[in-house]
């Protein structure tokens, strides 16, 4: 099986990544666990103020905080997994990779903003499900 976990660095994370461990079923050692983690693009203005080197270096920094955690946590569980930083909007990007990686599944933590905070504020995990076309699992 084919795992995609969509990362945010979030405590929502930690929990998606303890139900992903407690499941070995899941990431047995057949597995394949691919982490992605999305960064927004640094607004245009501010981007050419910076300069492209600047924006990659903070890009990159932004990555690691969210990854270098999580492979700390799965080495520690010997589990097999790749990593991936990628800048852009996170649903285009969790979809593309899902479909990139051929995955059998998208992993997410959610925050549960309830009906008025997903109205307000959206939710990337509720469009997350609508237009992917595997199983998302999503823990709370």
């Amino acid at each position: 099986m084919k795992v995609l976990l969509a990362a945010d660095g979030s405590k929502y994370t930690e929990k998606a990544l303890a139900f992903l461990v407690n499941h070995q079923s899941l990431v047995n050692s057949n597995a394949e666990l691919f982490v992605l983690t999305v960064q927004l693009q640094v607004p245009g203005r501010a981007a050419s103020m910076l300069g492209s080197a600047e924006v990659a270096a903070y890009h990159r920094e932004e990555g690691d905080k969210v990854l270098d955690p999580i492979k700390k946590f799965l080495d520690k569980h010997a589990l097999k997994y790749r990593c991936a930083s990628v800048v852009g909007h996170p649903v285009e990007e969790i979809l593309k990779a899902a479909a990139t990686e051929k995955s059998n599944l998208i992993v997410m933590g959610t925050r549960g903003h309830g009906l008025i905070g997903r109205t307000l504020i959206g939710s990337i995990a509720q469009r997350v499900v609508a237009d992917c076309d595997i199983p998302v699992l999503l823990v709370k």
